[in-house]
């Protein structure tokens, strides 16, 4: 279980998350919703270790994180899939896969079976350059990089945007078939609302750098979270 307890963070002088707390546990998808702005990325960039953050703790399994830089957190277990992908465009597919390894002990130097069955189109394009994907063929990619790192977490940054319906599609099966596994936690900020209330176990609201609804999906319904979004 992730467990984040009071996180303020700041850019320059402008307070950017003030006071959030949040868990995420194996097997489920906690949703992050909000407005542009109000801070979704800030908290996982600093949950991956991205920025550092002011006040606060993190922990993972009861394993305090003091304030641990990217390395640290992928190390720990924390892999983060970002806006924009990040893979490496002059690299083939099976090099960025590789990247992934820098986090497992040499004996784990392999890419698993189960990462071609997720997502069968990177195997039938693993001598392509990553730069040659469509968009949506690069977020299943950089989605499949930080799984092989074996994360204990799984931070997901906006992976529906910019990408065809279909693919959209075959990401949503991917995350309920990583949720049915149960051995990793799902952290997901997602504007498609359709797409975040049909696979969400539990919502995070975020405004302003605060959170203004946390409860889980039997409890929250519809017209209440929209109202929230909505503020």
């Amino acid at each position: 279980m992730l467990d984040v307890s009071n996180l303020t963070l700041k850019y320059g002088q402008s307070q950017i998350l003030q006071g959030v707390s949040m868990q995420a546990k194996a097997g489920k998808v906690t949703c992050i919703m909000g407005t542009n702005g109000v801070g979704k990325t800030s908290l996982l960039r600093a949950i991956a270790g991205r920025h550092p953050y002011d006040k606060g703790t993190l922990s993972l399994n009861g394993r305090a994180l003091a304030h641990p830089s990217a390395v640290e957190a992928a190390r720990a277990g924390i892999a983060y899939v970002p806006q924009g992908r990040e893979i490496f465009p002059l690299m083939s597919v099976t090099e960025n896969l590789e990247t992934g390894f820098s986090c497992l002990p040499g004996s784990g130097h392999r890419v698993p079976d189960r990462i071609y069955d997720l997502f069968p189109v990177l195997k039938t394009m693993k001598d392509r350059r990553g730069g040659d994907l469509s968009g949506g063929q690069q977020q299943q990619l950089a989605i499949a990089r930080a799984l092989i790192t074996q994360p204990k977490v799984l931070l997901l940054d906006e992976p529906t945007e910019g990408i065809q319906p279909n693919i959209i599609t075959q990401i949503g099966e991917v995350i309920e078939a990583l949720r049915a596994d149960g051995e990793m936690a799902i952290v997901l900020v997602e504007q498609y609302f359709d797409f975040a209330v049909r696979l969400a176990d539990h919502f995070l609201v975020l405004n302003r750098g605060e959170v203004t609804l946390s409860g889980a999906r039997k409890e929250v319904s519809n017209d209440i979270l929209l109202e929230k979004l909505a503020l």
